[in-house]
């Protein structure tokens, strides 16, 4: 699959990459470029940028001298840190406590990516971190959670793995299906209410982001909701899932 990057509007660039999985299946990774009010840049998570949507990066950025800052957003997604270190040296990166352990060679930030301080360095942006459930899972293999992060002036929403659209319905253009990362009932919190307070979480995000209408997920590609879809789409995927979740 070769790389592409979509402009969505009002300083939005999706960027879909390629992600080989267990050596086998493609099941696709994806970055973001986001032009700020002061006219720099940044990236939502990073990624190993080739041939042409490299080119048009380098174009809209000064050659990359215009990007001020990496937010790497899911703990897990750490393999292109250090080549993107190396695209845009002058950038701030910015991870969660995992990446300085698994990328030891890129200077992080102090800031966590999903502190207050950067939520308030960047206020284009909104950000939202999934509750009860792990950020960072005890166990490596469940990666549910992830900071999300909804640019409301192209009404686009950035989410590695936490939602994701159902491989079938990605071309069932009338409504979209939502589902929840396979992995979201290991990743709870061993704590009295962890299902109720995930649940809830998500309730509330469908009502403040229910304006989405592009919606980029690291694995399902980039899909477009109509009005009011997204909002109702996430609130029956939590109302499947309530009483599993809600049982351990």
């Amino acid at each position: 699959m070769n790389d592409e990057i979509y402009d969505l509007g009002a300083g939005f660039w999706s960027i879909r990459g390629s992600f080989i999985k267990n050596g086998i299946i493609d099941i696709g990774v994806q970055c973001a470029l986001i032009k700020l009010s002061s006219g720099r840049f940044i990236f939502l998570d990073s990624y190993t940028l080739k041939d042409e949507v490299r080119q048009q990066v380098m174009a809209l950025t000064n050659d990359g001298q215009d990007v001020e800052a990496v937010l790497n957003v899911h703990p897990f997604h750490t393999i292109h840190c250090a080549q993107m270190v190396k695209d845009f040296p002058q950038a701030t990166f910015y991870g969660s406590s995992r990446h300085p352990k698994q990328v030891p060679e890129v200077s992080w930030a102090e800031d966590l990516v999903e502190s207050d301080a950067v939520a308030e360095r960047y206020p284009e942006l909104k950000f939202s971190l999934p509750q009860g459930i792990y950020y960072i899972a005890p166990d490596e293999s469940v990666h549910a959670s992830s900071l999300l992060v909804y640019h409301p002036a192209s009404q686009s929403i950035y989410v590695d793995d936490t939602f994701e659209i159902p491989p079938s319905k990605l071309f069932d253009a009338v409504q979209p299906n939502l589902g929840l990362h396979p992995t979201t009932k290991q990743a709870l919190k061993d704590e009295p209410d962890a299902g109720k307070a995930y649940c809830d979480w998500a309730i509330d995000l469908a009502h403040e982001w229910r304006s989405v209408h592009h919606f980029c997920g690291a694995h399902s590609g980039l899909v477009v909701f109509e009005e009011g879809q997204f909002e109702a789409a996430l609130l029956s995927a939590i109302d499947n899932a309530r009483s599993e979740l809600e049982a351990k």
